[in-house]
């Protein structure tokens, strides 16, 4: 594709040519101009150059006049120019989200999910059970399933229960997270988080925190062996249904799940997907 800037260029061009071409079309097929010798009128061999310049001056105010030399063309730019800004500023309304086969192959395992079952959240756990770990930062977290993208939703249900199935029930810690939270736990260092608001998929219903239970009891800390195994197996289920793992990252994060793909991509399939809805 080209740069912006020379793709105007080119159209500006175009849009030139084709407004030169219909000039030279109504000056000399669609007017009825006097051409050659029938601009002068019949004098003697000899000429005087008043004759001429009347003649010249003749021709001058029958171009004044003729208003259609003029108008039309600037009609065909006008047009033409409409035309194409509103070709390119509705160009995204009709072309699809472009995917990779990485990612693509990702998004197979959501519409499978959805054509499979409809799995429903499981019943809030009391707030009790999140004010009593070391995480003194879960007591503001949101686990409201409803606000988190349906697709996504679907995905982590199904996670949760292929980890129970394996004897590591899972706890929502946090999914949807506001800005404001988002710039309050960066603010606590790289330790806690790496990004501020806007930047993270949990402001967009993309992302969740999750940890295994046992015994009624959350187990966060990794360095639990039993917490290590189920954050093991749990990488491993959530990439088996496509889904992104942090424990994978350079800064650990072993109960954090988000979507596959970029954020700008996940957006862009979030409106798609919603203006089709509507």
């Amino acid at each position: 594709m080209f740069p912006s800037g020379v793709a105007w260029g080119i159209v500006l061009f175009i849009v030139l040519i084709i407004a030169a071409l219909g000039w030279v079309g109504l000056r000399y097929f669609c007017l009825p101009f006097p051409i050659d010798s029938e601009c002068l009128p019949e004098q003697p061999a000899t000429r005087s150059p008043r004759y001429v310049f009347r003649g010249i001056s003749s021709w001058h105010d029958q171009l004044q006049k003729s208003w259609r030399l003029w108008l039309a063309p600037l009609l065909i730019l006008v047009a033409l120019g409409a035309g194409i800004y509103l070709t390119l500023s509705l160009a995204d309304y009709h072309g699809a989200s472009r995917l990779n086969l990485y990612e693509l192959n990702g998004q197979q395992h959501i519409r499978q999910a959805f054509v499979q079952e409809a799995l429903a959240p499981p019943p809030a756990l009391p707030p009790a059970l999140f004010t009593s770990t070391e995480r003194v930062d879960l007591a503001g977290a949101d686990r409201d399933w409803n606000k988190l993208d349906p697709v996504f939703t679907q995905q982590v249900l199904q996670l949760f229960r292929r980890m129970e199935e394996r004897g590591y029930p899972l706890a929502l810690l946090e999914g949807y997270r506001g800005a404001e939270r988002q710039d309050m736990l960066a603010a606590k260092g790289s330790a806690v988080t790496q990004v501020g608001g806007q930047q993270s998929k949990h402001q967009y219903g993309l992302a969740v925190d999750v940890a295994p239970v046992r015994n009624g009891v959350l187990v966060i800390s990794e360095k639990d062996a039993w917490a290590a195994t189920a954050y093991a197996l749990l990488g491993e289920e959530a990439e088996h249904l496509g889904l992104t793992w942090g424990g994978h990252w350079s800064f650990r994060d072993y109960g954090h799940i988000e979507i596959k793909g970029s954020l700008s991509s996940q957006l862009k399939m979030q409106a798609t997907r919603n203006y089709t809805t509507h």
